[in-house]
């Protein structure tokens, strides 16, 4: 629940016409503690105002020349758009009660003002417009932990897929390509299995921000799950185009990886596929690339690989973007074994 103090912090904008009735709102504000009042005379300013403040309540006259209280009214509904109305109708009319209500007001005040009505229908409406907010807040943090990895806040695969297709349709409108990077980090497991978990989660947030600072701003850069990433590049011409990226990323990765007192390196392998030459939906795509990946873990490692009808197609066979970097930190032979 919003705090005495966050709802005299509130952001109020006071409507009227009546330079007396504007003066004396804002008396009444200021002695009950808000601190943060404006006031305009001039309707047609109302919604320009609350595009730019985000008022957390309105007190509007309703019977003011030129656009009175309704029309101000539907205008700030298009800025709201199916929110909350923050608005707290002003009137001397017992007939336009029932109208301001209807029309998106949440509540209303009655001229002349009686100060103990003014101070609570205010108060109990920025407590809901508050917690309106809060609610609206919390939804939209929900919404972001639902799309991306807690760990790194990359996109997940939900948002994987999505951004994905909207790769392919792109590249269909522009008569361009997209290519699916599929990257998995070769000897993780042995690095949580000997140094813990901790020390792993570290290693694939690092591994996120190489990735990040590697790729275009254009691109997207996913955490699957485990250590394994996705990068999905559009806006590309030929297989060589994203052979490039990736020879960059492999070496990205295989810098050392200082953490605390400890040197770890590891190194990734990458399949690439590439649409719509290999396939023309998201999912075999990612098929195509995965196997790549294999391909590239089988070949020896710390490599890219492609090899869909775009690879076969290519003039030049991939080769290893950097020779296998010995670990910094020593492993046990068994350990080395691990993927």
């Amino acid at each position: 629940m919003p705090s005495r103090q966050d709802i005299l912090n509130a952001k109020i904008l006071v409507v009227d016409d009546s330079p007396d009735n504007i003066e004396l709102m804002e008396e009444i504000l200021r002695e009950e503690g808000y601190t943060d009042v404006s006031s305009t005379m001039l309707p047609e300013q109302v919604c320009p105002m609350h595009r730019e403040h985000n008022y957390d309540l309105i007190l509007l006259d309703l019977q003011m020349p030129g656009l009175n209280g309704f029309q101000v009214m539907k205008g700030l509904k298009e800025i709201e758009q199916g929110g909350y109305l923050p608005v707290l109708a002003l009137t001397a009319q017992p007939s336009f009660k029932i109208a301001a209500l209807e029309a998106g007001a949440r509540d209303f005040i009655s001229k002349p003002f009686d100060l103990l009505e003014v101070h609570k229908r205010i108060h109990n409406m920025l407590e809901v417009r508050l917690l309106y907010k809060e609610l609206a807040q919390y939804s939209r943090a929900q919404q972001e932990l639902a799309l991306h990895d807690a760990l790194t806040g990359l996109p997940n695969r939900r948002l994987l897929e999505d951004r994905i297709e909207t790769a392919l349709q792109h590249a269909s409108r522009n008569h361009h390509k997209a290519a699916v990077m599929y990257l998995d980090l070769d000897g993780f497991k042995a690095i949580n299995d000997t140094y813990g978990h901790a020390y792993g989660d570290e290693v694939l947030k690092i591994v996120s921000q190489r990735l990040l600072a590697n790729s275009r701003k254009e691109d997207t850069v996913s955490r699957l799950g485990g250590d394994e990433f996705m990068v999905v590049l559009g806006d590309v011409h030929t297989l060589a185009d994203a052979q490039g990226p990736a020879a960059k990323l492999v070496e990205a990765v295989s810098a050392p990886f200082f953490i605390n007192d400890l040197t770890l390196q590891l190194s990734t392998s990458i399949g690439i596929s590439l649409y719509p030459d290999d396939a023309e939906n998201v999912a075999d795509l990612i098929s195509i690339a995965d196997y790549a990946l294999y391909e590239a873990k089988r070949s020896g490692k710390n490599r890219f690989c492609a090899n869909g009808s775009a690879a076969r197609q290519a003039a030049q066979a991939v080769k290893p973007a950097l020779p296998t970097p010995a670990p910094a930190a020593p492993l046990s032979a068994e350990l080395a074994q691990h993927r």
